[in-house]
């Protein structure tokens, strides 16, 4: 089963920064748009099996 998980990406200073409104704290960088998109992927990926070792 997968799950889409909308993301928000900004641009600053350091590159872009990028965040999953949806899980809280879930949030990542990246020097370029690609790397921070590649970054909250496993970002997600983490969160959510830190969740599920919570059940």
């Amino acid at each position: 089963m997968s799950i889409d998980y909308p993301v928000i990406l900004k641009n600053s200073e350091e590159g872009y920064a990028v965040a999953c409104p949806a899980l809280p704290g879930c949030w990542s960088q990246g020097d370029t748009e690609e790397e921070a998109l590649a970054n909250i992927r496993i970002a997600i990926e983490e969160y959510l099996a830190a969740c599920r070792h919570l059940l």
